[in-house]
């Protein structure tokens, strides 16, 4: 069985990475010259959660039912559940290497709590609470990682006005988790290891606009403008550490998820549900309300959203939502109209934009779980969905529920590094396609199930 070390660096984005910053990421550069590396095109929809899922099972969000980072509890209006590892029902790479009787070291993948068993050890993610529940297995990892840094960190609040003591945080969170990686690294017999920091996802969204000339609130000469690549040049030193860690016998990945960009605003989608005659309220909102808390009259609304990095689209159907209004002979009439008119939506000056509405069905071959009746990119995801009641405009400036300079792009980055085989060159690959190649150098079969491809260089 081979060895393979799994970088997770949570949004980074290629433009960074590869060209923007490229001389100032000595050990990532080093590697990609030295391997293979390229874009790797995220999932749809391209968000943390399904995202880290999708790259560990090669398994489409649809299958695994997984549609981001809340659920619709039954056909409720209001009701929501979190995702978690106890919603993940297909086997992970872990898992696989686990039942071959590899030893696996996994920190902070997406999502991990509350932790089931591996063949190893296992520090949870950013979808844990505090860490006053249970966020590791064995338990009595516990012990050892904070003897070692005291109150591990799992996650920081980035959307606060106050953004010196978020940039303080996420270095103290990093500091801690690499501190935990570099000792799990030297002192545990591992075949196959993984960590996803989230930090960098965390910076991006909070200082984008700080460093973006093209942000619409770029201002020149302002205090963060060396904050993100500052991040950059850290995380890279912090693997320069790590590759001296490491034998040769050890192939590197350094994955992201997903990419990022700067944000140039977020649109009301419920706002815009409220004037096209497809949400009812019983009386407007005084000042800004969250859909919930908002008088929605549901025996009149056809449709109603979720904000986000995407929209969400949920139709009110009758016999499956409780005051449902659009008979289920009508519901693809219906949605193919809002898909058409979602898609015409312009921007504020009325320039034409790029939005894509998709049936999940378009997506996904099978739809478990709960998904949307429409999933809707605005602007080729420039545009955040704010899903907040009560504005004057359908255009914000800024996101709705706090600061965030940044949204969420295609395609991450994928690094193959493999000190001991001659394997160089651009390659762009799949989100699908890292488990495959994970378990083709770790030299065990791959099951059909899985949806991506290892690429010619590599086998």
């Amino acid at each position: 069985m081979g060895k393979v070390l799994v970088i997770g660096l949570d949004a980074a984005a290629p433009d960074l990475v590869f060209n923007k910053f490229r001389d100032e990421l000595p050990n990532l550069t080093q590697m990609a010259e030295n391997g293979l590396y390229g874009r790797l095109r995220s999932c749809h929809p391209p968000i943390t959660i399904p995202a880290w899922i999708v790259m560990v099972t090669s398994i489409n969000p649809g299958k695994l039912g997984l549609y981001g980072f809340r659920h619709r509890r039954g056909f409720s209006y209001t009701e929501i559940t979190l995702p978690s590892s106890l919603s993940v029902r297909e086997k992970r790479v872990w898992d696989y290497i686990g039942e071959a009787g590899g030893k696996v070291c996994l920190i902070g993948v997406p999502p991990t709590y509350p932790p089931q068993p591996v063949n190893g050890w296992l520090i949870s993610c950013m979808m844990t609470p505090d860490t006053k529940r249970q966020y590791t297995y064995p338990p009595e990892l516990r012990n050892e990682v904070e003897s070692l840094v005291g109150e591990y960190i799992i996650d920081v609040s980035f959307r606060k006005e106050d953004r010196e003591s978020v940039l303080k945080d996420i270095y103290i969170m990093t500091e801690k988790r690499f501190k935990v990686i570099k000792h799990l690294l030297k002192t545990k017999s591992w075949n196959f290891f993984m960590f996803v920091e989230i930090g960098l996802d965390r910076i991006q969204h909070a200082f984008w606009k700080y460093f973006d000339k093209e942000h619409h609130l770029y201002e020149p000469g302002n205090m963060f403008e060396n904050a993100i690549m500052d991040y950059y040049k850290y995380l890279d030193l912090e693997i320069g550490e790590i590759l001296s860690l490491i034998d040769e016998d050890t192939t590197v990945l350094v994955v992201s998820d997903h990419g990022a960009k700067r944000m140039k605003g977020a649109f009301c989608i419920n706002e815009w549900l409220i004037e096209e005659g497809y949400l009812r309220l019983k009386e407007k909102p005084k000042g800004v309300k969250s859909l919930e808390e908002a008088h929605v009259d549901w025996s009149r609304t056809i449709a109603w959203a979720w904000g986000g990095y995407y929209a969400r689209i949920f139709i009110n159907v009758k016999g499956r939502e409780k005051n449902g209004v659009v008979d289920p002979r009508d519901y693809e009439s219906v949605r193919d109209e809002m898909k058409r008119e979602m898609e015409r939506i312009r921007g504020p000056s009325g320039e034409k934009w790029n939005t894509k509405a998709y049936k999940p069905e378009e997506l996904y071959p099978t739809c478990r779980g709960n998904p949307p009746d429409l999933i809707v990119y605005l602007d080729d995801l420039y545009w955040r969905s704010a899903g907040t009641i009560g504005h004057e405009n359908l255009y914000l400036p800024e996101n709705d529920l706090g600061p965030d300079d940044a949204v969420h792009d295609y395609d991450g980055i994928f690094i193959l590094y493999d000190p001991k085989r001659e394997i160089h060159g651009r390659a762009d690959l799949s989100i699908y396609d890292v488990a495959p190649i994970i378990l083709r150098i770790m030299n065990l079969p791959i099951p059909s199930n899985m949806e991506g491809r290892v690429p010619e260089e590599i086998k």
